[in-house]
């Protein structure tokens, strides 16, 4: 609900400052008394696209500043949260203008950008009017309009959840299907490849071993001489024999030597034992040097074809096998490929009917709440003096969608036998404010906590029928917020608080007065708008009767 509406510099308003309140509000004044400024001045601090001009003459900048207050479950919150602004109880935008056209906005005193001003207007302010392009008259809303109505939440939200799964479910097969295109572009490369790999049979470490030996038996035949001569100087003839001898002849006269030599035949027994296996890794070796000539060659047919198919395939020798792995799996798959891609079209066939089945649900209640929408309609329009007039709400197929497979348009027919069309070229001023009316009266449901503005829709009518346009306006009021911009003397009479709006001439500036009236103003004020500027004692008894009855 709008609370205050705190304007400075903007157009013929130096400072104004009012306080709406809950109901219906009503604003009155003659034509060009700046009425339309309270609305421009309001959509600027709501971020909407509207004049740039709004500056006052020869003000350094303008502003305006509007207060709202927010339920516990307000629409506006979760836009405030996503966008990292703090809310609470009351929102306060303020947004500043100069001259140049350079704008700045903030919310509850932090910076925000117009486009989260924008946002927040579509929870907090509905403006209705003979131009209400961004509203009623817009068919790209009609069909969320009727679903509203219909209270399609649950359908609304099976639909688009099975639409979700019906294009992921394409979106799998036509993938499956593009891979398996792909593989079967490579089919002959994989076999080939496979057959190879597999015919060599890699395996991890394998190259650095074949290397390794390789170099071993090309450089045998040096080593083995060298090697032989090492094992003839550890043997009998060489270290082996002199360390007998010496333990023997230690032996021989330790029992004399009163343990001097006891260290010494330990170390000799110590020796003999590294001795040993010196000997036996000498000997180990050389048999490793005895290898078939065949070896070397079969050895290094193994090592060439290894890195060969590595250069080939760009991958190192060690990655052989885990390619080889891997292409056999890609062959699977390509094998494979044709049973994945009928269970994959077959869950796409079935999410296919699931969406089907569901948008026809939803399909079934639209026509449904469309027919209750007329009716609703025609019991609206009786009073308002339009009972010759048809409403119809139209439902096409359209191409399916998250929001199911049809296009909903508004359509009125103002004359019997007249072909519907729809609403903004088909019904003349005053008729279209009367659709309007009737059609905002129908769809509005449980408060929102949005504000209601209606600009002059009660244009064109009066008498009785501009008495049945105020009952429904505040009927719409009853329990949230309506504010009209007005010239009907019979939609002012019904508004709880009232304003005019007055031009002013203070010096050689003009300037637009906005005041609240209370019981005795508001006679003088209705009589105004009954009589013209002459009020009469008979415009009074008038006026009051219309605010008494």
């Amino acid at each position: 609900m709008l609370r205050h509406l705190d304007i400075r510099n903007m157009l013929i308003i130096d400072r104004l400052e009012l306080a709406f309140q809950p109901g219906l509000n009503v604003l009155t004044g003659e034509t060009g008394a700046g009425k339309s400024i309270l609305l421009d001045s309001l959509g600027f601090v709501l971020g909407w696209r509207g004049r740039a001009d709004l500056v006052r003459a020869g003000a350094e900048q303008g502003e305006v500043v509007a207060e709202f207050a927010l339920s516990p479950a307000h629409p506006a919150r979760a836009i405030l949260d996503e966008a990292g602004l703090p809310a609470g109880d009351e929102l306060i935008l303020r947004r500043v203008n100069t001259p140049e056209g350079r704008k700045t906005a903030w919310i509850n005193d932090r910076r925000a950008s117009g486009e989260v001003l924008r946002a927040l207007s579509d929870t907090l302010v509905e403006l209705h009017g003979q131009q209400d392009d961004r509203g009623l008259l817009d068919p790209r809303q009609h069909r969320a309009m009727l679903d509203a109505f219909g209270g399609h939440d649950a359908l609304l939200a099976g639909t688009r959840a099975a639409f979700a799964a019906r294009r992921a479910a394409q979106k799998a097969l036509e993938a499956a299907e593009a891979r398996l295109a792909e593989m079967r572009a490579e089919e002959d490369f994989l076999r080939h490849a496979v057959t190879e790999l597999d015919g060599l049979d890699p395996q991890p470490g394998e190259e650095e071993t074949l290397d390794a030996r390789r170099r071993l038996m090309q450089g045998a035949e040096r080593m083995r001489n060298d090697v032989a001569r090492a094992g003839a100087a550890l043997g009998l003839e060489g270290a082996e024999g002199a360390m007998v001898d010496a333990r023997r002849w230690l032996e021989g006269v330790s029992d004399k030597a009163e343990g001097g030599l006891d260290a010494a035949l330990a170390a000799l027994e110590r020796a003999a034992v590294e001795l040993t296996e010196a000997q036996a890794g000498v000997e180990r070796f050389a048999e490793a040097l005895e290898f078939n000539p065949a070896e070397l060659e079969e050895t290094e047919e193994r090592l060439f074809a290894l890195r060969a198919l590595a250069r080939k395939h760009g991958v190192a020798p060690d990655e052989l096998a885990g390619l080889a792995d891997e292409l056999r799996g890609r062959l699977a798959a390509l094998d494979g490929g044709a049973d994945e891609i009928a269970g994959l079209a077959r869950a796409a066939d079935e999410a296919d009917r699931a969406y089907g089945a569901a948008a026809a649900r939803l399909g079934a209640a639209r026509a449904e709440a469309a027919g209750r929408l007329d009716a609703a309609m025609a019991a609206e329009l009786a009073p308002l003096k339009m009972e010759r007039a048809v409403f119809t709400t139209e439902i096409a197929e359209a191409p399916p969608g998250p929001e199911g497979a049809q296009v909903v348009t508004f359509t009125v027919a103002t004359n019997p036998g007249a072909p519907p069309g729809p609403l903004n070229r088909i019904a003349s001023g005053g008729e279209l404010s009367r659709f309007l009316l009737a059609l905002k009266v129908c769809l509005t449901g449980e408060d929102r906590g949005v504000t209601m503005i209606f600009d002059e829709i009660d244009r064109g009518v009066g008498g009785a029928t501009a008495d049945a346009v105020g009952r429904r306006l505040k009927a719409l009021a009853e329990g949230g917020q309506v504010l009209v911009v007005t010239h009907s003397p019979q939609v002012a009479a019904l508004g709880a608080h009232h304003w005019r709006v007055a031009k002013q001439v203070e010096g050689e500036v003009t300037l637009s007065r906005v005041t609240p009236l209370d019981a005795r103003d508001r006679v003088d004020e209705v009589a105004r708008m009954l009589s013209g500027d002459t009020v009469t004692e008979a415009a009074r008894a008038a006026a009051r009767a219309l605010l008494d009855g």
